[in-house]
C-alpha cells in the first residue's frame, strides 16, 4: 500500500488489478472451452479410448467450472455495485480467481493429455502431462506461496491485514 493511500483507494486500486489479471486469463479460457466444445463433433471423435473421453470429460467440466469462477467476481460486482460492499468483493473475488487458476490448470492438464495421447500412446502422455502438471503448479502455486512464506506472511498475517479477525 502506498504511503498516501487510504483504505478506499486501495480497495479500488486492488479491484482494477484483480480484473486486469482476469482479462488476461478469460480469453485463454473461452479459446480452450471452445476448442472443447467442438472435439466431440470432429470424425475421429468416435474412436477415442474410454481413458480419452474421460480425460475429454475432465478438461471439458473443469474448464467450464474455470470459467464460471474466473467470471463470477464480474456478476458479483455488477450486482452488488453501489452497496459499499467492496472489501467483501475482493476477498470473494481473490477466492474465485484462485479457484479458477486451479480449475484451468486441471482442463490444461486434461487437455494436453487427450492430445498427447491420441498423438504418441501412453508412455509419452504420462511423461508429458505429469511434467506440464508440476511446472503449472509450480509456477502458478508453489513459487507464490514459497515467495509468501520467505516474505513471513502467513495466511495469518494476510487475514489481519485485510482487516479480518485478530
Amino acid at each position: 500500500m502506498a504511503d498516501d493511500e487510504d483504505p478506499g483507494e486501495r480497495l479500488d486500486r486492488e479491484l482494477i488489478e484483480l480484473l486486469n489479471g482476469l482479462r488476461v486469463v478469460l480469453p485463454g479460457v473461452q479459446v480452450l472451452f471452445a476448442f472443447l466444445l467442438s472435439v466431440p463433433f470432429m470424425q475421429r471423435f468416435e474412436s477415442v479410448t474410454p481413458d480419452q473421453r474421460a480425460a475429454y470429460f475432465v478438461a471439458f467440466i473443469c474448464t467450464a467450472i474455470a470459467s464460471i469462477f474466473l467470471i463470477a467476481p464480474s456478476a458479483y460486482h455488477r450486482l452488488r455495485w453501489r452497496q459499499r460492499d467492496k472489501e467483501r468483493l475482493m476477498r470473494s473475488s481473490n477466492r474465485f480467481a484462485i479457484a479458477g487458476i486451479g480449475f484451468l490448470g486441471i482442463a490444461v492438464t486434461a487437455t494436453v493429455f487427450l492430445v498427447t495421447d491420441v498423438l504418441f500412446g501412453l508412455l509419452v502422455t504420462s511423461v508429458v502431462s505429469a511434467l506440464l502438471g508440476l511446472v503449472l503448479v509450480w509456477c502458478w502455486y508453489g513459487l507464490p506461496l514459497i515467495r509468501m512464506i520467505r516474505d513471513g506472511r502467513t495466511r495469518r498475517h494476510l487475514i489481519v491485514e485485510a482487516g479480518g479477525p485478530r
